[in-house]
């Protein structure tokens, strides 16, 4: 028999899988085991991606693997990896990655090993010799049986210890003072029989925060509508269309979109079948797993990267052996092993962070779709503020009402242009509402989705500003931590006293972040607390649960932070929400920025009037008659998405093309290195696209018609090459692709990369291709 391998190296020029002769020393070996590989002088680990009777190599020149390992990934993970390794333009090896056993390691030995404990429990023949006086001899067989040694007086404290049932070594080391060797003396002559059991190691029960699902409560009309269609197709024949079992949960914020999903799990573990329930960021795990755990107990699992190893390896073990059957996490939890998988929810599925930034830049919401379709599994994507692309493709359910009958809070737009700003960067009418909040002990959220003190630092006397010196960047003040900081490349200075080019002491502080507005709010609202909650507030582990569940239990109270404020929680005696500069995100660079801005600020208003005294919502914007900010004024969701989806047809937008991203980075660090700009001229020119087309440097180069020979590519242009900003010291530049024809955009650009990553001069450059960047 032969295995085919994919040994598990970073390198994107390495094409496997590679033929190995198995020997029957090693078992049986199958689709997804791990094997110890000889790969010229090295030893690499490699999963094997198929088995074949023969090999197209010369039988002479096979060689037989190392070692297999215990551990494994399961066929049809192997099977979805090499999918995305495909989908998102990288190498198999880095896909493969992505399914593993935790702590798996490079090596024979795993990095993370199962906890084992030694327990001893006492034999017939045992209790028999506590119980004689003079324990010379054990009574189990007298014709034959060995003249038993004296007991020891530790020995004999470890039996009668035992008498009362059985003990872990540990704990009769704490008892009786016998150790391991005494204990194994003991088993020896069969006193005591010890196992060497393994111990899971389970993830501390989460802090509770906002609020529980209330159990007994009716379901309203709409629920049980979408619950039922779940059912239905859930029950559907594993040969019915797939379009049928891929479902988008439209619900405005409060609507009880939670509970269907419950319901719906609930019904996949009647039909004997699991679930994967994906939240966008480990932020909000702790919340949805509460919610779960309290309606299916030790049946689910959680897995996250900030897990302990030796917690995620066991969870993870728990999934494949089947003892438990729902696994909660972001992303990465799509490629949990869930057996028998029959329903995947993605929750707040228009959140951006379900998409990879690095190699490979999968989305979870599109390899969830892969691996429902895959299991013939339901997917239920859900959320109020859906993407255009889940609209235009998926089967719509509504829930068009928020539970209890109670309304969406009226929201009320606020212009900032020419307005002097009050205390706290606040107009009138939200300064007036948050010292009402004070007034009457209520809680409020207050969104501004910038961190740090000041957005930038400049000399009043020679303009100079303070940038970083590896981005092209500004550097942000934390006052708190007392210096500047770049939020790309981490770099930090203390907080000049005096400008370094012309010796002025005359430094100015520019824009606000959420540290000065929590100052400022504090000293407004006092003796309201203020609760942060950004990046720099969170960094400690388990702070943002923390400070999330004590907001939650609080009387009154300020939640005040970027967007992590606007993400799914569920407080519902918050009667105020504030969003200040709303509209910042429109003046970013990118197609996406009014589906972003809606989302924000509709997620937030969503936070507001849950509970019986209802709420309202300010936002503070410079044009608030933005179409992005009056439809999520409206809570107007399908308004706005249907307005998207007809600019982005006529601008050639998703989903109705597929965006390709090439970046290519200097390896070198210094502003001389060019190497970027260069090679990604030679991608562009790799496409297939002449000098001439539109002749835009920097834009649009490319014209309509076959792009690098791939058949089939119509309709489809290149943009760029273009300069990025230089990031950790490094020069970039990119190329974008934008294709009509989805299915021959990835294979062109992997052979246009593959080909000029071959060249001499790119050794320099590194490339980083993203699938539908966002």
């Amino acid at each position: 028999m032969i295995a085919k391998v994919e040994p598990l190296v970073s390198a994107r020029a390495l094409r496997g899988p590679f033929d190995y002769r198995l020997p029957e020393r090693l078992g049986a070996v199958e689709v997804g085991s791990l094997l110890l590989v000889p790969f010229g002088p090295r030893r690499l680990l490699g999963v094997v991606v198929g088995v074949a009777e023969r090999s197209d190599v010369p039988a002479e020149r096979l060689v037989e693997p190392l070692a297999a390992l215990e551990r494994g990934v399961p066929p049809e993970l192997v099977s979805l990896a090499l999918w995305v390794a495909e989908a998102y333009c990288s190498t198999p090896a880095r896909a493969l990655g992505l399914v593993m056993p935790p702590g798996t390691g490079r090596g024979e030995r795993p990095r993370v090993r199962e906890r084992r404990r030694l327990s001893a429990a006492l034999t017939e023949t045992g209790r028999a010799a506590l119980a004689t006086a003079e324990c010379s001899r054990t009574p189990a067989d007298p014709l034959s049986a060995p003249p038993s040694p004296r007991l020891g007086a530790r020995q004999r404290a470890a039996l009668a210890a035992l008498a009362e049932g059985p003990r872990t070594a540990a704990e009769l080391a704490r008892a009786s003072g016998c150790g391991h060797a005494s204990l194994r003396a003991l088993e020896a002559h069969g006193l005591v029989e010890l196992a060497n059991e393994r111990v899971g190691r389970r993830p501390a029960p989460p802090a509770r925060v906002g609020a529980l699902v209330r159990p007994g409560r009716e379901p309203t009309g709409a629920q049980r509508a979408a619950l039922a269609t779940v059912v239905a197709a859930l029950d559907a024949s594993a040969d019915a269309p797939a379009e049928g079992r891929r479902l988008l949960l439209h619900g405005v914020t409060g609507s009880g979109k939670t509970e269907v999903y419950l319901d719906g799990v609930a019904a996949a573990l009647a039909r004997g079948r699991g679930a994967i329930v994906l939240v966008p960021e480990i932020a909000l795990t702790p919340q949805t797993l509460g919610r779960f755990r309290e309606r299916f107990g030790d049946a689910v699992a959680v897995l996250h990267s900030r897990l302990p190893p030796g917690e995620r390896l066991d969870e993870w073990e728990r999934l494949r052996a089947g003892d438990a059957r729902v696994c909660v996490g972001p992303r990465s939890a799509v490629f949990a092993p869930v057996r028998d998988l029959g329903l995947i929810v993605v929750d707040e599925e228009h959140d951006a962070s379900y998409k990879q930034e690095g190699d490979p830049r999968y989305d979870a919401r599109r390899v969830a779709e892969r691996r429902a379709a895959q299991s013939a599994a339901v997917l239920v994507v859900g959320t109020a503020t859906p993407r255009p692309e889940s609209w235009a493709r998926l089967r719509r359910l509504s829930l068009p009402e928020r539970v209890d009958e109670r309304a969406l809070p009226p929201v009320e737009t606020v212009s900032t242009l020419g307005l002097e700003p009050g205390a706290a960067g606040l107009q009138a009418r939200a300064h007036e509402a948050l010292l009402e909040v004070r007034r009457r002990g209520e809680k409020a959220i207050v969104l501004l989705n910038r961190r740090g003190w000041s957005s930038f630092l400049t000399c009043l006397t020679c303009a100079r500003v303070w940038e970083c010196p590896n981005c092209d960047v500004t550097l942000v003040l934390h006052r708190a931590a007392a210096r500047v900081e770049c939020h790309h490349c981490g770099h930090a200075e203390g907080v000049p006293a005096a400008c370094p080019d012309c010796g002025s002491v005359s430094v100015a502080r520019h824009g606000a972040g959420t540290e000065r507005l929590e100052h400022e709010l504090s000293e407004l609202l006092d003796p309201l607390p203020v609760t942060r909650l950004d990046a720099d507030a969170t960094a400690a582990p388990g702070a943002l649960a923390e400070r999330l569940a004590a907001f939650g239990v609080a009387p009154a109270g300020v939640l005040l932070g970027t967007q992590m404020v606007a993400k799914g929680h569920d407080f519902p005696d918050v009667t105020l929400a504030v969003v200040l500069d709303a509209d910042a995100t429109l003046r970013f660079p990118d197609f996406r920025a009014e589906e972003r801005t809606f989302a924000l600020v509709a997620q937030l208003a969503g936070r507001s009037g849950r509970g019986p005294r209802g709420g309202r919502v300010i936002v503070q914007a410079l044009e608030p008659e933005a179409r992005a900010l009056r439809f999520a004024a409206a809570h107007d969701a399908e308004g706005f998405v249907r307005s998207e989806l007809e600019r982005r047809r006529l601008l050639g937008y998703p989903p109705f093309a597929q965006l390709v991203r090439i970046v290519c980075l200097a390896r070198e660090r210094g502003p001389e290195a060019r190497a970027a700009s260069a090679v990604a001229e030679r991608v562009a020119n790799e496409l297939g696209v002449t000098a001439g087309g539109f002749g835009v440097t920097g834009g649009a180069r490319g014209a309509l018609g076959p792009l690098g020979g791939a058949a089939g590519f119509e309709g489809s242009a290149v943009l760029g090459p273009a300069p990025l900003f230089r990031l950790k010291g490094r020069e970039r530049a990119q190329v974008v692709v934008k294709a009509s024809e989805v299915t021959a955009a990835v294979p062109a650009v992997r052979r246009a990369v593959e080909a000029v990553a071959a060249e001499r001069a790119a050794r320099e450059v590194a490339f980083a291709v993203d699938v539908d960047p966002h």
